[in-house]
């Protein structure tokens, strides 16, 4: 096997990981989480996926996260102000209003079309760099499941990591 080619670039960050490895010795590890809402809102995940990634022994490689569902989704926001999550809530708000007036979807309800937008302005998945055997978030990082829908629900949210 011929060596791999070398970088065009080099890591921001001080790392200790070693060069990956050949195509062949890369691992993949998948599992799913059963999330509870308690309506529209803002639920952080981020233990549970470092939870995740800490038990597969995969020390570097990339991490998608996807949400099963259409009226929820997925956000990596500041962890330590909840002013951050009260103002997007607020936003989303004024973005996508519960009037069934201004939809022609309405059969599930006033808060389902709008919980469409917001889920479609946002993102069903994220790939999450893992290094170190961590999620490489930053320091004021958080994964959180977005609930569009205003009555609580159970959301399904698969994990996904490949790497070494």
């Amino acid at each position: 096997m011929p060596p791999l080619p070398r970088p065009l670039f080099s890591p921001s960050w001080p790392t200790s990981d070693p060069p990956p490895p050949p195509a062949a010795l890369l691992r993949q590890a998948q599992s799913a989480l059963t999330v509870r809402t308690p309506g529209r809102g803002f639920t952080d995940i981020t233990a549970e996926i470092d939870g995740f990634v800490g038990g597969t022994g995969i020390a570097s490689g990339l991490l998608t996260v996807f949400v099963r569902h259409t009226s929820a989704s997925l956000l990596i926001q500041e962890n330590a102000d909840p002013d951050v999550r009260d103002d997007l809530d607020a936003f989303f708000a004024r973005l996508a209003p519960d009037d069934p007036g201004l939809y022609a979807h309405t059969a599930e309800g006033p808060d389902d079309m709008p919980a469409h937008i917001r889920a479609a302005v946002t993102n069903t998945s994220l790939s999450i760099p893992v290094a170190g055997g961590r999620a490489a978030l930053g320091t004021w990082q958080g994964v959180y499941l977005a609930e569009h829908r205003t009555a609580p629900h159970r959301r399904e949210v698969v994990l996904h990591l490949i790497g070494a």
